[in-house]
């Protein structure tokens, strides 16, 4: 026997489906705040301040974006001009493609902007794969204004990752959410399994929710393929 596959187990127990925060995640930096820290003008008291109160979660993610994008002096080709500096997790686009082969959903959430996203997956080879996400909308001169087309759930998020966790579960799925951030913390409540870095790592540590800790996307890809095995054992049992 080879190497097992991303394949997903049989109806005796619940397949799976992945979301995958995007910036610090599929991307190893944060893009968005680096792009409203690079392009953001004025003073930085009341980002600083609205910061601090979302990470306690005193605000969502939909009032830090509003803060953030009050500061921001930028065209779009400037702004698509600084995210290209970025790039994807390498071992990212060969897991997403194990994933397609296998029929194991996978999508990205994220609480970044649309513009970058789509680009990069494009340049990646994976303009396919689904996503959501907030937008920028580019207004002349150089101001830009965010929009929120999946601002439903706890209507605390731009994008409540929450919400899509239950629109897989509601059909069927276990849902695995990957992040790294505290962007992520609404997805992490819902999932049945988070596999997490970083900030949302230690979040879930303090919250005494049950996670697993990644460095990489070979990590994620690891732990996928022992879930697969796990479940083909127990069926066998």
């Amino acid at each position: 026997a080879g190497e097992q596959s991303l394949m997903n187990p049989t109806p005796a127990r619940m397949p799976l489906a992945l979301l995958c925060d995007f910036d610090g995640t599929v991307a190893p930096f944060d893009i968005g705040a680096d792009f409203v820290r690079h392009f953001g003008r004025g003073p930085t008291a009341g980002l600083e301040a609205a910061l601090t109160r979302w990470q306690a979660g005193e605000i969502g993610h939909r009032e830090l974006t509003g803060v953030e994008c009050e500061r921001l002096v930028v065209t779009a080709s400037e702004a698509i001009a600084f995210t290209r500096q970025f790039g994807l997790d390498p071992a990212f686009a060969p897991f997403a493609a194990d994933c397609a082969r296998a029929g194991v959903p996978l999508e990205i959430v994220s609480e970044g902007f649309e513009f970058y996203i789509a680009d990069l997956l494009a340049r990646a080879g994976l303009d396919g794969l689904p996503f959501t996400s907030n937008r920028l909308r580019f207004e002349a001169p150089d101001r830009a204004q965010p929009e929120f087309p999946n601002a439903g759930g706890c209507g605390r998020c731009g994008n409540c990752k929450g919400e899509r966790v239950r629109h897989y579960q509601q059909q069927g799925y276990a849902v695995v959410m990957v992040g790294d951030g505290y962007s992520d913390r609404c997805g992490a409540r819902a999932a049945d399994h988070v596999l997490a870095r970083g900030a949302l790592l230690d979040w879930c540590r303090a919250e005494g929710l049950a996670v697993q800790p990644f460095a990489d996307f070979r990590d994620v890809a690891e732990w996928t393929r022992g879930f697969a095995a796990s479940a083909v054992a127990g069926e066998a049992s």
